[in-house]
């Protein structure tokens, strides 16, 4: 068992490793932090979704914005959008879990708003119709996906596709790379930059 552990370990740093040398996705969470920097400056709200473990993750980051992130200061408005669950399951059941978010962001979404999707797959069809929705209300959409990009990579304005296929890296990844993006955002905004 001791070796298991060390082995799940050794996978989740390799991950982490792969993530530190590519070039392309550090270029994608800078651009990640100035949209979103942007985007809260002009006035308009980051939104996220996901389901199970990625719908934990939604909620965790959304929290870090809307209470604090390392400095004490005044909350940016983001939710996670299956935190109501009246309205997850009426929707869920009078409709189709399918459009629990994209029903959502119709009504709630603005020219401008941010989307964040979590899907380990990048398949996950409610994150997807949530993605294709966001692009008709002209919001800009961020992919957290794994290695594939799945049916997100094509809708997703700036994709975070983590380079594995196993969902408990990806989303010890996706955690880590909300976290730089939240830093960073918090930082820009409220005068504290780290270097960058």
């Amino acid at each position: 068992m001791s070796q298991k552990i060390k082995d799940i370990i050794s996978a989740s740093i390799s991950v982490k490793q792969q993530l530190l040398e590519d070039e392309k996705i550090i270029s994608t969470l800078t651009d990640c932090v100035t949209v979103i920097v942007d985007a809260f400056t002009k006035g308009n709200k980051v939104l996220f979704c996901g389901n199970g473990g990625s719908a934990a993750d939604a909620q965790h980051l959304a929290a870090e914005f809307s209470g604090r992130f390392y400095i004490d200061r005044d909350a940016l408005p983001a939710e996670a959008l299956h935190c109501n669950t009246s309205y997850l399951t009426a929707v869920g059941n009078d409709y189709s879990y399918d459009v629990i978010y994209s029903r959502i962001i119709k009504g709630i979404g603005n020219k401008g708003d941010i989307l964040i999707g979590l899907s380990t797959s990048g398949n996950s069809a409610n994150v997807v119709k949530a993605f294709e929705m966001a692009k008709q209300k002209e919001m800009i959409t961020i992919g957290f996906t794994g290695f594939t990009g799945g049916a997100m990579k094509e809708i997703s304005d700036y994709l975070l596709n983590v380079p594995s296929t196993d969902t408990p890296r990806i989303q010890e990844s996706h955690i880590l790379l909300g976290h730089i993006i939240c830093e960073f955002v918090e930082a820009r905004l409220f005068g504290k930059s780290p270097a960058m």
